[in-house]
C-alpha cells in the first residue's frame, strides 16, 4: 500500500512539472479537455489529453 501511494505521489509531481511544457505543445487544449470555474476556483479535467498520453506511453512500452 505504501509503495502505491509513493508511486502515485511521484507521478503527480512529474505531471505537475511537465504540465507547462505539455501545454506549449498543445496538450491540455484539445477538444474534450474541460476547463471551468466553480466556487471561485478554476478546475481542469484533461480527458482527451490523458487518453492520448496513455496511448503514447502504451506504444512506447510495446516497442521497448
Amino acid at each position: 500500500m505504501i509503495r502505491w501511494m509513493l508511486v502515485i505521489f511521484l507521478a503527480l509531481i512529474l505531471i505537475s512539472w511537465f504540465t507547462p511544457m505539455l501545454q506549449k505543445l498543445g496538450f491540455g487544449k484539445m477538444p474534450g479537455d474541460f476547463r471551468f470555474r466553480l466556487f471561485g476556483r478554476e478546475w481542469f479535467i484533461p480527458l482527451t489529453t490523458t487518453i492520448v498520453l496513455s496511448l503514447v506511453a502504451s506504444l512506447i512500452s510495446k516497442l521497448i
